[in-house]
């Protein structure tokens, strides 16, 4: 499974993930998990707002420099691990935790 954003997505790839409006994700989904997608699919999903889609497998490779949502979270670990004791930090980085890992496509399927 895969998050990348929309301009990277093909036809033939298979949604690993429910897609949801950002504005309404407690709503129905626009498409199901499993969804083979099409082109007119993606530009109907692009013009939606939706900026990115978890598909299966890894089938692009990250651009040189971008960091994956594991190595971010990773990041996130190290940079608060001198202060896990104090419990406003440790609310500090779950409140990080939860913006890295929506802005990265996650979140509920």
């Amino acid at each position: 499974m895969q998050t990348i954003p929309i301009a990277l997505v093909e036809p033939e790839m298979v949604l690993a993930r429910a897609v949801k409006r950002a504005d309404n994700p407690q709503g129905p989904p626009i498409c199901g998990k499993g969804t083979v997608l099409t082109f007119p699919l993606i530009e109907r999903l692009r013009n939606l707002g939706i900026k990115t889609l978890t598909v299966e497998g890894q089938p692009v490779a990250a651009p040189e420099g971008e960091k994956g949502v594991d190595e971010l979270l990773a990041g996130l670990d190290r940079r608060f691990s001198r202060v896990e004791s104090i419990p406003l930090m440790q609310r500090l980085k779950e409140i990080y935790r939860a913006i890295i890992i929506r802005s990265q496509g996650g979140g509920s399927d």
